[in-house]
């Protein structure tokens, strides 16, 4: 089964951000790392989330996938297919989800999202530097 993980950094609760995407499949790591606009922490982590899952389709990874996420709102937005005030990154994600044949999602505390972290980080180093 692959492994999805995603992270987003952002500079402030609204301000620029990075996203990091670690996939792991087949014994091998795909790593990514994205600048953003200025947006809230929270659009940063469906951003994350949206990237992810459209990464493993560019990979042509559409075997069954376990998703990892340290956003509670993005897991919870999963599990009920709607957060408020989110109605566009719920429902692009949940027809992501759709294009894999099984998906399995999971709330993970922020140390155990490390990888995925690190990358965001970098994104959000990238979105800084490109401001200056």
């Amino acid at each position: 089964m692959n492994k999805l993980y995603t992270d987003a950094a952002t500079k402030g609760n609204i301000g620029l951000g990075g996203i990091g995407i670690l996939i792991i499949a087949e014994g091998h790591q795909d790593q990514t790392h994205l600048p953003l606009a200025e947006m809230s922490n929270h659009q940063a982590e469906f951003e994350a989330a949206i990237a992810g899952f459209k990464r493993l389709l560019a990979l042509g990874l559409t075997g069954p996938v376990t998703f990892y996420s340290d956003s509670k709102l993005v897991i919870e937005a999963l599990d009920k297919s709607y957060a408020k005030h989110y109605g566009d990154y719920v429902t692009e994600l949940v027809t992501l989800t759709k294009q894999f044949p099984l998906v399995l999602w999971q709330w993970l505390p922020d140390h155990k999202n490390r990888g995925a972290h690190m990358l965001a980080q970098q994104g959000l180093h990238e979105a800084e530097a490109a401001a200056q």
